[in-house]
């Protein structure tokens, strides 16, 4: 025969009642240390109502009286002294908690590719440390493959990356075209690897054909890089009888490779902007080639967006 279980008052009056609150928390310890609800609402800047009502429902939820009225005073009971205890280190937990959340708002963790990490970045976190001068920025500088994957892991709140992003999953990441940049190859000046009669005066650079590049030793970056990604796409995909193409993974070494005259070099302007000014580096010009590239800003779609996430956005937009 089913046996009839019926739930005993205490189990329903348990089930209705709201769960406690800070604020009652707040309340109770109030008034343990001032010893009246007015004074404690005035520390609290609440409402001597707010503060009754609070104390009433705490002491519901507990199921038992706090304190002992006794004129316009309130003593405590001898159940409040424990729950004064627990109460304080929940309230200080609270407050942590609270610091910690203002402390991570003022942190931000930035992911750049190579390029620029190196040569576009620092101007734009100059600005940020002057719209927010107490900022905690964190970097991660490598290869757009490389960047892009730390944000799919939501190791970084926001990147600036060269190239198409590719992710492994497109559905979680959000990417913006964020500006345009170039992409130049060049050569140390007097090269010997190229012909005097290549260069021309009036526009100050070599101009070759895509059959006579073809003949020379191209130095680019590595499989991965965004500059990479250009390259394959709108230049190396027509010089499939290239003589050499040698992979270097930073851009710097590339340059100074160049400079050493091993060859001919591609990368973005940003670069080797410093060596085209004073005419140590040549561009060089290809007819066909064109090597503009867009620059990316990418975000995993559930990263938190906090205010100083959204003040370096405003920053590079």
């Amino acid at each position: 025969m089913p046996i009839a279980i019926r739930e005993t008052t205490v189990e329903k009056s348990a089930t209705i009642l709201p769960k406690i609150t800070l604020r009652q928390l707040a309340v109770f310890v109030s008034i343990y240390q001032t010893g009246s609800t007015s004074r404690a609402s005035e520390v609290l800047h609440l409402s001597q109502s707010a503060v009754s009502s609070a104390l009433t429902a705490l002491e519901a939820r507990l199921q038992m009286p706090l304190f002992e009225r006794v004129g316009r005073r309130l003593n405590p009971h001898p159940n409040a002294q424990s729950v004064y205890v627990q109460a304080q280190a929940l309230l200080g937990q609270a407050l942590t908690l609270e610091h910690y959340h203002k402390h991570q708002a003022g942190q931000i963790h930035i992911g750049a590719s190579t390029t620029i990490g190196n040569y576009v970045l620092p101007s734009l976190l100059a600005k940020l440390y002057t719209a927010l001068p107490k900022s905690k920025v964190e970097m991660y500088i490598a290869n757009t493959q490389e960047v892009v994957y730390e944000i799919e892991q939501l190791n970084i709140d926001i990147a600036l990356v060269e190239g198409m992003p590719r992710p492994n999953d497109s559905k979680v990441i959000e990417q913006r075209a964020w500006r345009t940049d170039t992409l130049l190859l060049f050569a140390k000046r007097d090269s010997r690897w190229l012909d005097v009669s290549a260069y021309d005066k009036k526009e100050g650079c070599y101009k070759l054909t895509m059959a006579q590049l073809a003949t020379k030793p191209l130095l680019v970056r590595e499989v991965g890089s965004g500059t990479r990604q250009i390259v394959d796409e709108q230049l190396l995909q027509y010089l499939p009888e290239a003589g050499v193409v040698t992979a270097v993974q930073q851009s710097e070494a590339i340059k100074h490779m160049v400079s050493a005259d091993l060859g001919l070099g591609c990368l973005s302007q940003h670069v080797i902007q410093a060596e085209l000014n004073t005419r140590t580096l040549i561009p060089i010009k290809v007819a066909g080639v064109d090597l503009t590239r867009t620059l990316w800003l990418v975000w995993h779609r559930a990263r938190h967006q906090s205010p100083i996430w959204q003040t370096f956005l405003d920053i590079i937009e």
